[in-house]
Parts: C-alpha cells; structure tokens; sequence
C-alpha cells in the first residue's frame, strides 16, 4: 500500500491540532480585542476548511487508486460528514455571528461553537485512528 493517505492523514491533523491551539491563544495577544480576534478567526478557518477539503478528497482519490480496508473508508466518510456538518452548517452560524459581535451588536446565545470544537475533538481522535489503519 502507498504512504499517501498516511501523509495526507498526518498533515490534516497537524493541520487541526495546530489551529485548534492557535485559536483562544489569539485572544491572549497583547493588542487583541474580541471583534479583532473574531476577524482572524473567520479567515484562519477558512482557509483551515479549505484546506481540509483538498485534504479529504486528495485522500479519497487515493482509496478509488487502490482498495482499501471497510473501517478506513467508514472513518473516512465519518471525517467527511464531520467537515461537512462544520463547513455547511455550523460556520455559517459561527461567521453571522462573529459578524454581529464585530459590528457591536450583541448576538443571542448559541451553542455552535461548543458542538463544533466537539466536532474539532472528534475529528482529531478519528483522524488518528484512520491513520493508524492506513499505515503501510
């Protein structure tokens, strides 16, 4: 089996693992204020989901190459939704409101952005296991 969608796997978590500890770092920043943050914030993740999205179907390019064992491609369809649910439908939550915070409106009570940091967990505990199992 190609090494490829181990290297894929790892930069993707790299990827995940890095911004995830950047993100509240930010914040600490001497200089920063929320709607500051905020703004950096919506560009980071967007590139990070862009990114993850070239990640993901460079990876499912290479399972259509050569076959692949079932629980690599559940995990795989697993990491897939999960970044869909988080492009699709939480981000768009989480930029409105950033939006409103930025413009200085307060914005009502939300939970999207703990569902998508549990989603970011999520995605970083099968993202280990998927490249454990796609390890040559």
């Amino acid at each position: 089996m190609t090494p490829l969608p181990l290297a894929l796997a790892c930069i993707w978590l790299g990827m995940v693992v890095a911004i995830s500890i950047e993100a509240p770092l930010k914040f600490r920043a001497p200089g920063i204020t929320l709607p500051l943050g905020l703004g950096i914030g919506r560009l980071v993740f967007r590139a990070l989901n862009s990114a993850e999205i070239v990640l993901a179907a460079a990876t499912a390019i290479t399972f259509a190459l050569v076959p692949r064992p079932t629980a690599s491609i559940v995990l795989l369809v697993a990491l897939a939704v999960t970044l869909a649910v988080q492009v699709a439908v939480l981000r768009p939550r989480l930029e409105t409101r950033a939006a409103m915070i930025i413009a200085g409106e307060t914005p009502p009570k939300s939970r999207a952005h703990l569902v998508y940091i549990a989603l970011e967990g999520a995605k970083v505990l099968v993202l280990i296991v998927f490249a454990v199992l796609v390890a040559p």
